[in-house]
């Protein structure tokens, strides 16, 4: 103490004075960030210029994105390393700025229905759906597969969406696909299902695009549980689909298409 003014601050004022608490303080101490003072002849640490200064480095590079781990090591370097290592958290910072934009364009997807899971041109067939007469508990059946057929067998998702669209640029198929969706009213062991299901498979035996070209059904063929999982969600609630597309696939392979196994 010199002329009744002691040296140094106590920890409450230093985090005041460097804009931190007490306990962040506290926690750069139990890091070993900024050594603790020694206490003074009354007892209490008192922190001087050098602490202060110290702070207020840890303070600034941790507000600029720089992890606690590593301001140590950055402040004891010489200038060559410290200017590396800022130009490491640069670039790290860079990638989680794109990274939050990218987050960000999701969330704006979101707001836009579909076009948060599905691409644009997904969407385009959902879209084209209503104005062909589909119910739309349909296109939400649509939608589902679509999603799932994307996040399950990237690797077939373009050839289904050309599936899709073929389908919907034949009208006979437009009004088969229809009548199965109207099916699922029907008792389970209703003679129309059979008749339907084979309409169904001579409408793709007459217009193969419907069935995909040979690079997606080897797709389809590699991932058979997914193609299950997909082709027949929603079964368990619906019976009459679950037969309408077993009998149709059974149609299809009696005409010599490999389709995946059940």
């Amino acid at each position: 103490m010199t002329n009744g003014v002691t040296n140094g601050v106590t920890i409450g004022q230093a985090a005041a004075f460097v804009g931190v608490t007490v306990k962040t303080v506290r926690h750069y101490h139990k890091l070993g960030l900024v050594m603790e003072p020694e206490r003074d002849g009354s007892g209490y640490r008192r922190y001087g210029s050098d602490e202060l200064l110290r702070l207020v480095q840890v303070r600034t590079l941790a507000a600029a994105g720089v992890p606690l781990a590593g301001i140590g090591p950055m402040l004891d370097a010489d200038a060559a390393r410290f200017d590396a290592a800022l130009a490491d958290v640069g670039r790290q910072l860079t990638e989680r700025i794109d990274e939050l934009v990218a987050r960000r364009d999701t969330l704006h997807r979101l707001a836009d229905g579909d076009r948060a899971l599905l691409p644009d041109r997904a969407c385009a067939v959902l879209d084209r759906m209503p104005g062909l007469g589909f119910d739309p508990a349909y296109v939400a059946a649509q939608r589902e597969a679509l999603v799932l057929a994307r996040a399950l067998v990237p690797e077939a998702f373009d050839g289904f969406l050309t599936q899709l669209e073929h389908g919907l640029d034949d009208r006979e198929y437009v009004d088969l696909a229809k009548r199965g969706w109207e099916a699922q009213s029907w008792e389970p062991d209703d003679p129309r299902i059979e008749e339907l299901a084979t309409a169904m498979a001579d409408r793709y035996l007459a217009n193969p695009a419907l069935l995909g070209d040979h690079a997606t059904r080897q797709a389809w063929a590699r991932a058979s549980a997914q193609y299950q999982l997909i082709n027949h969600h929603r079964e368990d609630r619906a019976p009459v689909a679950a037969r309408l597309t077993a009998l149709t696939e059974a149609g299809l392979r009696s005409a010599g298409v490999g389709m995946p196994p059940r």
